[in-house]
């Protein structure tokens, strides 16, 4: 069973999608995480993240593991724990050019095509359900207000979630700084010429700007009769 959810930045496509693949007995993909682990190794060997042919030279040469930590994932690339180095200011500023190039994109689609092979998987990102997965089981565009979005990310990065009812100090100049940022890369992934970002034809469409957390999982399994039942197995 592969499950694909989409939707731009700081919507809690992560954050649901590790909580279903939890309850339901899938195997979360972070696709987010393999651009921005791209982008961190271009960072980290001096890269022009704008050099289209460099940047696809790391992505093709950069393995790109996912191990599970507790209830989270660590995420290894090229052998080297990144998990925390990929959620960076530098790595969000660079992951859009990176994500925008084509040949990268074709890399990490044949990478995450891979991952869905080997099972039943959840992954997330802004291409899923239109191009890396057109014939998911499930598909979900989850989406909210850019202002919502910031503050979720200004708390993330303050050590909080949101998403788990765990706050955080944020300054406010930085979370106006957080949410232009997200105005930008939405611009920037929806106009792009490779895979844009944009809702699957057939995709369940789901605002979280004022929804619980709970509330978004239990909308997303009640989408499927198999995700319900494997749901409800996990229960008992």
């Amino acid at each position: 069973m592969i499950v694909a959810i989409d939707g731009p930045s700081g919507s809690g496509k992560s954050s649901v999608a590790r909580e279903v693949a939890r309850r339901c007995g899938l195997t979360y993909l972070d696709t987010g995480a393999m651009y921005r682990s791209v982008a961190h190794a271009c960072l980290e060997r001096g890269v022009d993240p704008a050099d289209d042919a460099a940047t696809a030279e790391v992505a093709r040469g950069l393995a790109i593991e996912f191990l599970p930590d507790g209830e989270g994932q660590r995420v290894i690339a090229g052998g080297e724990d990144v998990t925390a180095q990929i959620r960076t200011p530098e790595v969000e500023r660079a992951v859009s050019p990176v994500s925008a190039n084509p040949a990268v994109r074709e890399a990490m689609v044949a990478a995450q095509r891979r991952f869905g092979e080997t099972g039943d998987v959840i992954a997330e990102g802004r291409d899923i359900g239109t191009v890396v997965f057109p014939a998911a089981d499930v598909k979900v565009f989850l989406s909210a207000s850019p202002e919502a979005r910031a503050r979720r990310r200004a708390v993330q990065r303050g050590g909080g979630d949101l998403a788990r009812g765990v706050g955080a100090d944020v300054d406010a100049k930085e979370e106006r700084a957080v949410l232009e940022a997200l105005v930008r890369r939405d611009a920037y992934d929806s106009s792009r010429a490779a895979s844009p970002l944009r809702p699957a034809a057939d995709a369940a469409r789901i605002d979280s700007s004022e929804l619980p957390f709970e509330e978004v999982v239990r909308a997303v399994i009640a989408l499927s009769p198999e995700l319900s039942a494997r749901a409800e197995r996990g229960q008992r």
